[in-house]
């Protein structure tokens, strides 16, 4: 039941994130991210009635606010990465990360990686590498045609070198990250971290660490957005969109805590973090996003990276 629950964790992650990049797009990050979390926060304190009794201790909701801020940043990262990159890129770089930290994590604790572990954990950073890679950018104009301009010393003291389109195009065939990658680095690990503080909740504090989570990620954003004094408002259906995914977010984290009190960690963080297959999937049906052969193999690499951490 606990890995069937963490399965589901990972649908819904992914459409939040699919939903959450498409809102970030239309507004801000913060806003984006401020209209999602809230409406996770009003649907899950609205649900605290309806919910079994829970008696959580003061390490609960230490551990539930330690949660919050990691998981704002992770968010925050990951929509902001989603807003600007492939996000059928984006997602798979985050998800390898995050099931990472808690294989770090079991490390420094002096747990022994099995070799199936070891070799998902080295998988993951071939993925990484192969999934980062930026397309040929086929559109892009090339070198001039003209062989005696080329040869012409005179080229490179040209005024215009370095507008030229030969000289745009030797610009474009050096090896960058695109677009997204490095804040997906960065999310992947803070995503990894709210897992981990998550999961050390007990089960008798029921839902109340997400309520102190997800109120110390509202709080956080708001006082964001007042300091930086960021533009809030947004067309209705944006907002719509942003709220969507907040709630779908947050079933997601719920079905997650409940995995973890029911099943092996490392499992169950294992089998949330494959979230991308839906996120890809919605990128590719709704956005028409298109791979190249070389990210293709290294979403595929991350995929299988995810089942040999889980031992599967």
């Amino acid at each position: 039941m606990a890995y069937v629950l963490a399965l589901l964790s990972a649908g819904c992650y992914g459409a939040a994130d699919f939903v959450g990049g498409l809102t970030a797009r239309r507004v801000s990050t913060i806003a984006a991210v401020l209209f999602a979390q809230s409406s996770g926060l009003v649907l899950l304190v609205a649900a605290m009635p309806l919910l079994p009794p829970a008696s959580p201790v003061r390490s609960d909701i230490v551990w539930g606010t330690i949660a919050g801020v990691m998981g704002s940043i992770g968010v925050a990262l990951l929509y902001g990465a989603l807003a600007i990159g492939t996000m059928a890129v984006v997602a798979p770089i985050t998800a390898v990360c995050a099931v990472a930290i808690p294989v770090v994590a079991g490390v420094l604790l002096g747990e022994r990686l099995a070799i199936m572990t070891g070799a998902g954990v080295l998988l993951a950073m071939i993925a990484i590498v192969l999934v980062s890679q930026q397309p040929a950018d086929r559109d892009a104009g090339s070198a001039p045609r003209d062989p005696a301009y080329r040869r012409d010393p005179a080229y490179r003291r040209d005024p215009a070198y370095g507008r030229h389109p030969a000289c745009a195009a030797a610009v474009r065939r050096r090896p960058r990250l695109p677009p997204g990658v490095p804040q997906a680095l960065l999310s992947g690990v803070a995503i990894g971290l709210f897992y981990l503080t998550l999961a050390r909740t007990a089960a008798a504090a029921g839902m109340w660490p997400l309520v102190a989570a997800r109120a110390i990620s509202v709080a956080m954003f708001a006082a964001l957005a007042m300091l930086r004094r960021s533009r809030l408002r947004a067309p209705a259906p944006a907002v719509a969109l942003a709220c969507g995914g907040g709630a779908l977010d947050m079933l997601a984290n719920a079905l997650y805590l409940v995995a973890t009190r029911y099943g092996a960690l490392s499992g169950v963080v294992t089998l949330s973090s494959l979230y991308p297959a839906s996120t890809v999937v919605l990128a590719r049906v709704v956005l028409g996003e298109r791979l190249s052969r070389v990210q293709l193999a290294g979403i595929a690499c991350a995929f299988v990276a995810v089942m040999l951490i889980v031992g599967w």
